[in-house]
């Protein structure tokens, strides 16, 4: 599926894909991360204003997934990719992080990172098999680490998590 930037007029599809994609963590006993809100179209805004929010779309040109990205302490920093549950298993998430590599390289920023669940399988085992590894405590920069404090504030810390790096 084509990957390109996100149009300020997609945000809120972006906010319905999120929601939708959430449901499945109910399913696993996480309830309140399937209710989480979405970002706000304010902090949507503010990635698609910077270039860094993309979209895979669909033939008619409609969003079915999203990437949106920080640059953090020289990386880039996955903020949060979601695809459409109608559109999951095909490889669209991947792509979306292969885009963002591919972007890091050309710029030649050294490494993706990410924060995830490390027990939620469309999680840290799926970034796992994307090229991501796991950062023990002494990997962490500075902004990773306000990221983890800024999880942890937000009650994601109920559930394990970790930070992920690849290699761009």
């Amino acid at each position: 599926m084509p990957i390109r930037t996100a149009h300020v007029n997609e945000l809120t599809v972006l906010q319905d894909i999120e929601r939708a994609a959430g449901i499945c963590f109910r399913d696993i006993g996480m309830p309140e991360i399937a209710d989480d809100e979405p970002l706000t179209l304010g902090e949507l805004g503010r990635y698609q204003r910077s270039g860094m929010a993309w979209v895979s779309v669909d033939a008619a040109d409609a969003p079915v997934a999203y990437l949106i990205a920080d640059r953090i302490d020289g990386n880039l920093h996955v903020e949060q990719v979601s695809v459409h549950p109608d559109r999951a298993r095909r490889g669209i998430g991947r792509s979306l992080l292969e885009h963002l590599a591919r972007l890091a390289a050309r710029e030649g920023v050294p490494a993706l990172t990410l924060t995830t669940f490390t027990e939620v399988p469309w999680n840290a085992p799926y970034y796992a098999r994307c090229g991501f590894r796991l950062l023990d405590d002494g990997g962490l920069t500075p902004g990773l680490r306000e990221i983890r404090a800024r999880e942890s504030e937000h009650g994601l810390d109920r559930w394990p998590r970790v930070c992920m790096q690849r290699d761009a």
